[in-house]
This record gives C-alpha cells, structure tokens and sequence, in this order.
C-alpha cells in the first residue's frame, strides 16, 4: 500500500499544504484552542510548543489494534505535549510534563524513514493535533527521500476541521479517541469545555475524507476510520450517547476499539470517581450498548489490559514489546 500524500508531493501540492498549514501557526488556531500566539517565533500557548516539535520516541509498536500493528508493528511516533489536560492521561510524562526532545523537521523525516526501513506496516503519529504544520514539513522532506507508508493519525478527536482538511489526501487511517459525550465531563477531567461539538464534527470529517476501514489479504489496514473508546469509571464518559452518535450520526461501518485499559495514573487519585479501575459489569454494559447499536467490526479488550498497555516513557520503546 503506497500513502495518499505519495502523489501529493510529486504534484507539489505537498508542499502547498505545509506553506497554508504554517500560516497558522503565527497567530495560533493550529488547534481549537484558538491561543494565538506566534509560533513562529517560538511563543508558546496552552501546548507548550513553539516552532519546533519534541519527540518523546519512536519505535515500531505491536499493541495496538491488529490492523494497526500488523505483524511486523506500527511505525509509532510519540510527540510530546498535547492540546488536552486528562488528569488521568497514562501518558502523562510526555503529554502533561513535556519530557521528549526538540527536533528538527530533518530529524523528524529521518525517524519516519527509520521506522519504513525496519519494516513497520505504517507511520502513526501519536497526539499530532497541536504540530500538524510541523509534521508536514517533515514529511514533505520523508516523501522525497522515498517514504511511502500509509500515515495514521492518532489523535484525541479534539482537532481542528480546517486543519484536517489540509491533511485530506495525506492521511490515510484516521485513529481518532472519542473521549466524551458530555462537555461537563471533558471540563472536569480534560480541562475542555467543548470537546463534544468539535470532536463530533471531526470523526464526522474524518469518516468523509477516508471511510470505513480497509484490510489488506493479510488484514492490515490500508486506509479508513477507526474510533476509540475509552470506557471510564461510573459511566464518566457518557458511553451510550457516544455509540449513539456513532451508529446514527457518522456510520455503522466505523470500526469501534472499545478500550478496557484504564488505569488511574498521573492525578486521577486526587477524584474518586476515576480514582479505580473499571469493573467487568462496567465495561460489558458498554459491549451491549454497542452491540445493540449493531457496529460491523468492533474490537474488544481484557481488564487484564490495564497493566499490559501501561507505557514506561523512560524506555527507548515505551510498551517493551519487540
């Protein structure tokens, strides 16, 4: 499978989405934060990020999805920082106290050649949605010295549409998380009073520019939308009105990952209702809405996943895993 953006850089158009995508970053709206500082200059807003990118890791990553990872693992970027505040993010070194280190769109392109080189099925940017300039430039550089893997974007679903519409034909496997349905909610645990309206409106884009997801003969994922779902304590993230938005709003071809993995981490212990792990009733009560919902493709997890996926950013691969 050769990436969408492939074309895009022998056309130049490429490089006509990087020049309108920096244009956003001088008074900054990259991300509906809407800060307006002026990155270019190195100004920092809410995700503590200039002109240049950090970058926790990368590596090749075998826990995620199975399409995702295939068997020869997903070529994973861990930027750092992030435009959302969950005080109970597992990821929380990167994400909340910025650990990683500054690169350059030159180093940048290279890791994603690195990763093509090692054989990974695709390149997968993790939190992108504050540097999509950043990573266009880089990947201007990638496509020309020969990158040619599918792109996945893996982001928090709190993504600007006119950033995403710069990034139709480049993105090929859009993994969005779709962390709530209620505003209150994403205020109090993501510091986000509006999650709900802009992540609707961004899986709805997202299914629009690529579908429902694509398998290969092998079952690797070759272009689409899948959706994640963390399932949350005490029903904190409104699980059935998500599902409902969905199955009725977006499509019943949009491949669900409901996710069992959570793990109180970072400040979640300073609020007891998400100071616990999920319960199997909690998590089978939100199989049966979905089930009921009739999703074509859903993959489910194990509570056992809580410790199996908990990262360690201090390792070179942060999920221990090949």
């Amino acid at each position: 499978m050769i990436g969408s953006y492939v074309n895009l850089s022998k056309t130049g158009e490429l490089e006509q989405r990087r020049k309108t995508a920096f244009k956003f970053l001088e008074k900054c709206s990259v991300c509906p934060r809407n800060c307006s500082v002026n990155r270019l200059k190195n100004e920092k807003g809410f995700c503590q990020t200039g002109r240049r990118v950090k970058v926790s890791s990368f590596c090749p990553h075998h826990g995620e999805e199975p399409p995702i990872s295939g068997h020869k693992g997903s070529g994973t970027i861990f930027f750092s920082y992030c435009n959302l505040a969950c005080i109970f993010c597992q990821n929380y070194e990167i994400s909340h106290q910025g650990e990683g280190d500054e690169t350059d769109p030159r180093e940048l392109a290279d890791m994603m050649i690195k990763l093509q080189e090692r054989g990974c099925h695709n390149i997968n940017f993790v939190s992108p949605s504050h540097i999509i300039p950043q990573i266009l430039e880089a990947l201007v550089i990638a496509a020309e010295e020969g990158l040619t893997l599918p792109l996945v974007y893996n982001s928090n679903g709190y993504d600007s549409l006119e950033m995403l519409s710069l990034l139709e034909g480049v993105i090929d496997i859009y993994m969005p998380d779709f962390k709530y349905s209620s505003d209150k909610s994403a205020k109090s645990f993501s510091g986000c009073d509006d999650y709900w309206k802009v992540s609707t409106l961004a899986i709805k884009e997202m299914f629009r520019q690529v579908g429902p997801l694509k398998l290969d003969h092998d079952g690797v994922a070759e272009r689409g939308l899948l959706v994640r779902h963390l399932v949350l304590p005490n029903d904190i993230a409104g699980s059935y009105e998500v599902l409902k938005y969905l199955s009725e709003k977006v499509s019943k071809e949009v491949y669900l990952s409901l996710m069992a993995q959570y793990h109180p981490c970072y400040k979640a212990y300073t609020d007891k209702k998400i100071s616990r792990r999920i319960t199997n009733d909690e998590y089978n009560r939100v199989l049966s809405w979905a089930k009921d919902f009739s999703f074509c493709d859903m993959y489910c997890q194990q509570l056992s996943s809580a410790d199996i996926f908990l990262p360690d950013f201090d390792k070179k691969n942060p999920f221990g895993n090949h």
